[in-house]
Formats: C-alpha cells, sequence, structure tokens
C-alpha cells in the first residue's frame, strides 16, 4: 500500500512540474481568465491536463499500436497544431479587449477545454516524455506490467497538472479587477504575437 502511495504522489509531482512550464498553453490559459474569468482560464489547462493523462495512459499500459500509430503521424499532426496555434494567435491579436467577462456564462466552456486538448494531442512526442518517465520508475516497460502502479501514475499527473492550472488562473484571477483596457490591449498583442511566432516555429522546423 506504501509503494501505491507514493507512485501516487510522483505522479502528482511530475503533473505539477510537466504543466508548470508557462509556453503557448499557459498563456492561453491566462488570456481567457483575464478576458472571461477563472472558470474558463481552468478548463483552458484542464484541457491539456486531459490530453497528458491520456498518452500517459497508452505509454504505461503499453499500448504501443496506439504510440506507434501516432508517432508515424506525427509530422502531420504537429502541422495541424501549427496551424491551430497561427490561427488561435492571430484572433487573440486582432480581439478587442473587455473590462468585464463574457455575457455568456456557457457559450464557450466547451470550447476552452477543448482547443487546449486539440493542441496537446496533436503533439505525440508528449508519449516520448511518459515512455521515459515510467520506464525510468521501472513500470510501463516490464513484461509483465504493473497496471495498478501505472493507473495511480497516471492519475496522479493529472491531478497535479490539474493542480498548476487551479493555481495559475487563481492568480491570473487577482489581477484580473485591477488590469484597465490599455494593458488589455497590450496583453492581446503580446499573447497573439507570442502564440502566433510558437506555431509558425512549429510548422517551420517540421516541413
Amino acid at each position: 500500500m506504501e509503494n501505491e502511495y507514493i507512485f501516487f504522489l510522483k505522479g502528482l509531482f511530475i503533473g505539477f512540474s510537466i504543466a508548470a512550464p508557462v509556453g503557448p498553453i499557459g498563456l492561453l490559459c491566462i488570456h481567457r481568465t483575464l478576458y472571461q474569468g477563472r472558470v474558463y482560464g481552468f478548463l483552458t489547462g484542464l484541457g491539456a491536463a486531459t490530453a497528458d493523462m491520456m498518452y500517459g495512459f497508452i505509454a504505461g499500459f503499453g499500448l504501443t499500436f496506439i504510440s506507434n500509430f501516432l508517432m508515424d503521424q506525427k509530422i502531420i499532426l504537429q502541422i495541424v497544431g501549427g496551424v491551430f496555434l497561427v490561427y488561435i494567435g492571430l484572433k487573440i491579436f486582432s480581439s478587442k479587449p473587455q473590462v468585464s467577462p463574457s455575457n455568456s456564462k456557457n457559450k464557450g466552456l466547451l470550447s476552452s477545454y477543448l482547443t487546449t486538448f486539440f493542441l496537446t494531442i496533436t503533439n505525440p512526442v508528449t508519449i516520448l516524455s511518459f515512455m521515459g518517465i515510467f520506464a525510468g520508475l521501472g513500470i510501463g516497460s516490464l513484461e509483465n506490467p504493473d497496471y495498478l502502479l501505472s493507473f495511480l501514475l497516471v492519475i496522479g499527473v493529472f491531478l497535479g497538472s490539474a493542480t498548476w492550472w487551479l493555481v495559475l488562473t487563481g492568480l491570473a484571477g487577482i489581477f484580473r479587477d485591477r488590469i484597465n483596457p490599455t494593458y488589455l490591449n497590450w496583453i492581446n498583442r503580446f499573447s497573439g504575437i507570442f502564440i502566433l511566432c510558437f506555431g509558425l516555429v512549429v510548422i517551420i522546423t517540421l516541413v
């Protein structure tokens, strides 16, 4: 029982650590928190956490036929993800600042979640990271893998990642009411350019 508990805690730490670096998804999460509220921002991060959990599940349970297929299609998937990032960047860059949250309470909630789920799932290289993590911990690559430990680790990764997104949106939400339209406009420009450039880099390095 103690071993299972330790693996769950390791999963929490891994999930938190993987999510913590602020890249395009982190910036998108902050942007949506500032513009639409904490719920939208948190769901944005949760989409990425769900995709990471799925890739962890594939790696941990030795579903090599799925991982091999995704790796064979990785160039196409990453180009699609890069193009989508460019689209999001352009959309943010051209959007007008809003001081108050979106008036539609439910509109866009699913979209916020699916956007980052799609962006993360189109990066199958993530599987390699999880394969390395599972192999380093001695599970997932064994002849008779321990599925209980794999499951606990994957759940821990998801909850650890979700914890980071909750913290990030909470911090961004604190500053939300203190930002005037001028700052919001600059945030739009910076966020849009950063996400657009990141998408272009992904496409250029793969083509």
